[in-house]
């Protein structure tokens, strides 16, 4: 097993990364303060891993509440189900919540922890690579609205995240490519070897190689836990890790929530903001074809929706949470390795990169 720290001073907390770690019970229960647990997890992961769980757990009181599995779902009235489970179960402040699955369930669990009785503990057990190397550590949590993904929430930091490497077993090839978006996400924005590396590891990855993965899931928590500490609330370095986000965002939007996957959009997105940060004469048409030939190895779309036209663009990007005084910022590339927050850009390049025919581009 291997651990990294989040350090947020009295809030800080451990990241625990290894095989089978969903069976090691004392791993959890250093970090519940009560007798009352509630176990949030949806109808695909509940039949592999609840059960499991709550063996590992057998000495507290635990509630399962087992919600629809989705995108679609992340909303006002799923959160209630968790509200309407724990108070019929009359859990207290005490309570510990413990979010086993993806980013859905980790973002709408630790949005009920703290909102429930202004605030109870909870804990990150994440089974898909996404949540694993992204949606986990930080604290972000929340819901969406129907005019913009992820607009109500919390920043909420968990006890601990306890990362089993052994649940990608059983993840859809799909959702895999979709976690690897936010892998590579990281060299592309602050390591750059990291790039390198996983262009000489994305077949291994692929094939669920467990000591790729492991090495790929630790450099991606080690990167993420480092600008946590340096900017909690993404008043400023933590919003470089949304490169791609604001156009992958409004891809997820305008198609309804479910229907690309987020680690999908983000990819589409992604490219996107390579296009513009060549089209400003920051990186070389080089450097963007290498990014989105790692991108496309690793399954991911490189070509946003056919149906999507400017003013959908840029309708759904004014509501983004990165829009200050009315500016639109978005995180772009002065580098491979190296990624700025930025409104400083003309509006032309944005319009231009919006309109490029991306088939003929990605070729």
């Amino acid at each position: 097993m291997q651990t990294l720290q989040v350090d947020l001073g009295e809030r800080s907390y451990p990241i625990l990364i290894g095989e089978q770690l969903i069976d090691r019970g004392e791993l959890l229960a250093c970090h519940v303060r009560g007798k009352q647990v509630a176990i949030v997890t949806n109808d695909t992961v509940a039949p592999l891993y609840l059960e499991r769980l709550l063996q590992s757990l057998s000495e507290f009181r635990i509630t399962p509440i087992v919600l629809p599995d989705g995108e679609a779902h992340k909303n006002w009235q799923t959160l209630q189900l968790i509200f309407d489970a724990l108070l019929a179960a009359r859990h207290d402040r005490n309570t510990t919540i413990i979010a086993l699955g993806g980013g859905v369930i980790g973002d709408m669990a630790g949005f009920a922890a703290a909102s429930y009785q202004r605030g109870v503990d909870f804990i990150q057990v994440p089974t898909t690579l996404l949540s694993q190397v992204d949606s986990s550590v930080g604290g972000k949590t929340g819901i969406n609205h129907p005019l913009g993904k992820n607009m109500i929430g919390a920043f909420y930091q968990p006890q601990a995240v306890l990362i089993d490497t052994a649940t990608l077993a059983t993840l859809p090839a799909r959702e895999l490519s979709a976690g690897l978006a936010e892998v590579i996400k990281y060299g592309l924005i602050c390591d750059e070897p990291f790039l390198g590396w996983l262009e000489d590891n994305i077949d291994r990855l692929r094939a669920l190689d467990q000591a790729a993965l492991t090495e790929a899931i630790h450099r991606s928590c080690e990167a993420k836990a480092k600008v946590v500490g340096a900017d909690e609330r993404e008043s400023g370095i933590r919003a470089t890790l949304n490169l791609g986000h604001t156009f992958g965002h409004a891809i997820e939007t305008h198609q309804g929530y479910g229907v690309w996957l987020h680690g999908e959009a983000v990819s589409a997105g992604t490219v996107m903001a390579l296009e513009m940060s060549s089209q400003l004469g920051w990186i070389s048409t080089a450097d963007r074809g290498r990014a989105v030939r790692l991108l496309s190895r690793a399954g991911l779309p490189v070509v946003p929706p056919a149906d999507m036209r400017a003013e959908d663009f840029l309708k759904h990007m004014a509501v983004d949470k990165k829009v200050l005084n009315g500016q639109l910022r978005l995180v772009l590339l002065q580098r491979l390795g190296e990624a700025v927050v930025t409104s400083d850009f003309p509006q032309e390049v944005l319009e231009a990169t919006l309109n490029v025919n991306y088939d003929a581009l990605t070729q």
